[in-house]
């Protein structure tokens, strides 16, 4: 039986911990409302947003297989979800030719692609740190 509550709490902690994450993402977008867009029909944006929760996932998953409580997957998935927006902030600031959320916004997919790309490769580098 224990087994079967310990699947149950790290499911709730990593539901918590992507709900958690999307929430802030959204706070960090100025420029539009993420399911707003997604509603619409912006392909980029949901693209973005698709690599946030995957990223976000992984990065769960490592701290799950490395974690000896669910309390430490807590920690780390917090962790991931502050490092994976230090990357978003970071892939924007480095896109000098343009903006990153405008592009988003203005439903470039390749920008959304490259969004989504940083967000899961990051997350395997974030996860994998993860001791």
């Amino acid at each position: 039986m224990e087994p079967l509550l310990a699947t149950v709490g790290y499911f709730a902690v990593g539901i918590l911990v992507v709900v958690i994450g999307l929430f802030i993402f959204e706070l960090l977008t100025r420029q539009y409302k993420d399911w707003d867009e997604v509603k619409a029909g912006n392909q980029a944006v949901a693209m973005s947003i698709a690599g946030k929760i995957i990223g976000i996932c992984i990065v769960l998953s490592f701290a799950i297989y490395h974690s000896y409580t669910i309390m430490d997957t807590l920690l780390w998935g917090i962790c991931g979800v502050v490092l994976q927006m230090v990357a978003y902030l970071l892939f924007e600031l480095f896109t000098r030719k343009f903006s990153v959320e405008t592009q988003l916004k203005s439903n470039n997919t390749a920008v959304g692609i490259i969004s989504m790309g940083v967000s899961i490769g990051l997350a395997f580098v974030i996860g994998a740190s993860i001791t």
